[in-house]
């Protein structure tokens, strides 16, 4: 008993003899095993990384990235529906009640991965079947690449009605390109020979709040190359907005031999 009462004597004056800084340095220790040695790696770190800790965790799990450009998994239940829906395409009426009974239904990445999956395919009827679904859902919101996506699509299959159609939507609901979205769509709708189309939305982009920078007009006077009329007048305007820099014109006989390509084509 006295040997007891002894020891835990010592031990009362051991721990009131500990300093305050050792105890916070024992209890951090023992919640996140850290150590003073610890501590000095942190700031020698931070000294060389210029007085901060850099994260290098990847982007696509970013709140603040747009849905559209995430990378699309498709489920189970996205899979029987992409099978149905093309399977049903000839008939209206089953397509619909499917529409409504299953599609409506679906998780919002089932039914995202769907949309990309139709775009990828050129299926624009059941493309723009989801689309309209899309945008009735609670959580959708209008977004830039969403359009985007929607329009390279419709170029790329010379769609001009399911075109005009998806534009006053957009124009509805305001949603604004950036320079370099709107130099691919009107480079898309250029490759596809849609030149009024593309020029309409060439129109639209000199008309754009966001600040002109030179790679779109790059991208757009290389597709204009089967268009020098028009090229020569994005040309222009280029040099209007970029006086200190330089547009390449290839030689004269090339543009003949667009003219010319272009021209047997629509025989």
């Amino acid at each position: 008993m006295l040997r007891l009462a002894s020891s835990s004597l010592l031990w009362r004056t051991y721990v009131t003899d500990i300093s305050p800084k050792t105890l916070t340095l024992a209890a951090d220790f023992l919640l996140h095993g850290r150590g003073p040695k610890d501590d000095e790696d942190d700031n020698k770190k931070q000294r060389q990384g210029g007085g901060c800790v850099r994260d290098y965790s990847g982007s696509a799990s970013s709140p603040s990235l747009s849905i559209w450009r995430r990378k699309k998994e498709m489920g189970k239940e996205g899979l029987i529906a992409v099978k149905e829906l093309k399977r049903l395409k000839p008939d209206p009426i089953r397509l619909d009640r499917f529409m409504r009974t299953h599609v409506s239904r679906l998780l919002k990445s089932d039914l995202l991965a769907i949309l990309a999956e139709f775009q990828r395919q050129d299926q624009v009827f059941l493309s723009m079947k989801i689309y309209e679904t899309v945008r009735k859902e609670i959580w959708y919101r209008p977004d830039m690449f969403f359009y985007r996506d929607m329009l390279t699509m419709l170029a790329r299959n010379k769609k001009v009605e399911e075109t005009k159609r998806v534009w006053e939507d957009l124009k509805r609901e305001e949603v604004l390109f950036d320079q370099h979205t709107y130099g691919d769509i009107i480079r898309s709708f250029l490759d596809s020979g849609l030149k009024t189309e593309a020029m309409e939305f060439y129109e639209e982009m000199r008309r754009s709040p966001d600040p002109p920078i030179s790679l779109p007009y790059r991208v757009i006077l290389k597709g204009l190359l089967p268009y020098p009329e028009l090229r020569e007048r994005v040309k222009e305007d280029f040099l209007e907005l970029f006086p200190d820099m330089i547009v390449y014109d290839p030689p004269e006989d090339l543009f003949d031999d667009q003219q010319l390509r272009r021209e047997s084509e629509e025989d």
